[in-house]
């Protein structure tokens, strides 16, 4: 085949791929024995490119019969994905547990900067109130100080939204999946929430 020919059979393809496909689907119902029958046309007609005089025509025909050989394929002999063979999991519904966080993370938006940045570093980064002194340029009297004003403002603002905070378990998960520096993500946080 001549790069010409290549390119025209680019071209047509290019122009004709979209119609091929919807022409195969209304043939066979299939969109995925559709996509096949475009993909087995289009490899018999490469070939076959240089003696076509009109190969919108011959491609239009042999898309309905490979659509119609698709449908009448017997289905030992049809390809089956991976999925067909693989049981349904079933997972618990993360709705309620997002609603959760979603609950938390607009509480902790409602108490003010420095005790959210107190309670962030302290109870989402893991850091002992020296640290999180030392991080902030403060003394650590101001960090407790300011720690026990947030949660007391955060346990406010969640009460608002009818959840209990329990600090004991807040601080236990979120040490445990962050850690010193780490980068958890809300889920801690949402584990120590109580409704």
């Amino acid at each position: 085949m001549t790069p010409d020919d290549q390119e025209r059979f680019r071209e047509f393809v290019a122009s004709r791929m979209a119609s091929l496909r919807n022409l195969a689907f209304v043939t066979c119902g299939n969109w995925h024995a559709a996509e096949d029958a475009v993909a087995n046309t289009l490899a018999k007609l490469y070939p076959r490119w240089h003696k076509l005089d009109r190969p919108d025509l011959y491609a239009q025909t042999m898309v309905v019969r490979a659509a119609i050989d698709e449908t009448r394929r017997p289905w030992w002999r049809r390809e089956r994905s991976a999925g067909d063979t693989m049981p349904d999991v079933e997972l618990a519904d993360p709705s309620g547990a997002t609603d959760e966080r979603l609950r938390v993370r607009a509480a902790l938006q409602s108490v003010p900067a420095r005790q959210r940045a107190v309670l962030v570093l302290r109870y989402y980064l893991g850091m002992s109130g020296e640290e999180a002194a030392e991080a902030l340029g403060v003394r650590a009297a101001t960090v407790r100080s300011q720690t026990s004003r947030g949660l007391d403002s955060l346990r406010a603002a969640l009460a608002a939204g009818g959840v209990v905070l329990d600090e004991q378990e807040l601080g236990g998960a979120i040490n445990a999946d962050a850690g010193r520096g780490g980068h958890g993500d809300a889920r801690p946080t949402a584990a120590a929430v109580r409704r």
